[in-house]
């Protein structure tokens, strides 16, 4: 089986690739753009090995596309701009590669004639959910450029589904953590704040909720999707562990020995949604999927892996990341200190 994995030198990208190179004989290649969030230093023993191709290229460039699909039965499509803050920045990059370069994909697959084209999406187009659990068929209601995005690709996805009869699976997963996660998302930015002495930037309350899944179960996940997913199926990817972002911010200090005054209070995100919650009960009941690891033990190897990788991260957050970090974060925080006086 030939594979291609887009967007495999991000976070997720990279936790499947080395998932799939170490548990399958498939050939791999992968396709990245090599933004800010993809390190293709992640892959490095892979590629020096033989055992994963790499291509650098944008998915919206049908030319690179054609040279990394050559051949592929499998595409499985990573590549993505993932996060809200930025898109709430500027949604410009989130429709073009989340949309625009989903079409390209596509057309590409669709002349390959492949076996099976998974869309990975996200929990964040249905929206938030005060109370109960969201279902496949459940009405999507994104309420960021963000999520926006990303159901305009799986959307995109099926209309090839039901026009072309290109086989297409969609699958949602909730959030991810673990090893080789950017630290601009919640859990990897705590935990080397934390490190580092630095303060933990909490949104508003700290009481949204959300369901935290280790990333390899993720790939597990994505796996059984492979072997024996139907195409024009969606599924939900979920743990069932769902916790506040306070939770979250009080284990991780608990992990680190980090003191509990690094803790502000800022200024919300714009539309922040309170809650996600996932009804996984399809995977689980047809392709026999279930999550193995628990958020104690997952968050304990997390905190663990960033311990022993600190010139992994510690490369990123003198770079670029720091004008990032100021962006969002020195007005919210120094409005924080000063209310606290």
């Amino acid at each position: 089986m030939k594979v291609l994995v887009t967007g495999g030198a991000g976070f997720i990208g990279t936790n499947f690739t080395r998932y799939l190179a170490s548990n399958s004989d498939a050939a791999i290649t992968v396709i990245d753009k090599l933004t800010y969030a993809g390190r293709r230093e992640n892959l490095a023993d892979l590629e020096a090995s033989g055992r994963v191709g790499f291509v650098q290229g944008d998915i919206c460039d049908p030319s690179a596309v054609a040279r990394a699909m050559a051949g592929a039965d499998v595409v499985v499509n990573f590549a993505a701009e993932t996060h809200v803050d930025r898109s709430i920045e500027d949604p410009s990059d989130f429709v073009r590669t989340d949309i625009e370069g989903v079409r390209v994909l596509l057309e590409q697959f669709r002349a390959e004639r492949g076996r099976l084209f998974l869309q990975i999406s996200t929990d964040e187009v249905y929206g938030s959910i005060e109370e109960g659990s969201s279902r496949e068929d459940a009405p999507l209601r994104p309420r960021s450029p963000y999520s926006a995005s990303k159901a305009g690709g799986e959307l995109l996805a099926m209309a090839y589904f039901h026009t072309w009869s290109v086989p297409v699976v969609v699958t949602r997963a909730s959030n991810n953590y673990g090893p080789w996660q950017y630290p601009e998302k919640l859990i990897p930015l705590f935990v080397t704040n934390a490190m580092e002495g630095m303060e933990l930037p909490v949104y508003g309350d700290g009481l949204n909720r959300r369901d935290w899944l280790f990333v390899e179960d993720h790939c597990r996940a994505l796996e059984a999707v492979i072997a024996h997913g139907e195409p024009g199926r969606i599924y939900n990817i979920g743990s069932g562990q769902e916790q506040t972002n306070l939770d979250i911010t009080s284990a991780i200090l608990g992990l680190t020995g980090a003191d509990a005054s690094l803790v502000r209070h800022v200024t919300d995100r714009p539309g922040h949604d309170r809650r996600y919650s996932l009804d996984t009960s399809r995977i689980r009941r047809e392709l026999g999927w279930q999550p193995k690891v628990g958020l104690v033990e997952g968050l304990a190897s997390t905190v663990d892996w960033y311990g022993k990788n600190r010139s992994w991260w510690g490369d990123i957050k003198s770079g670029r990341f720091r004008d990032y970090y100021r962006r969002m974060y020195e007005e919210r925080l120094a409005s924080s200190r000063e209310a606290s006086r």
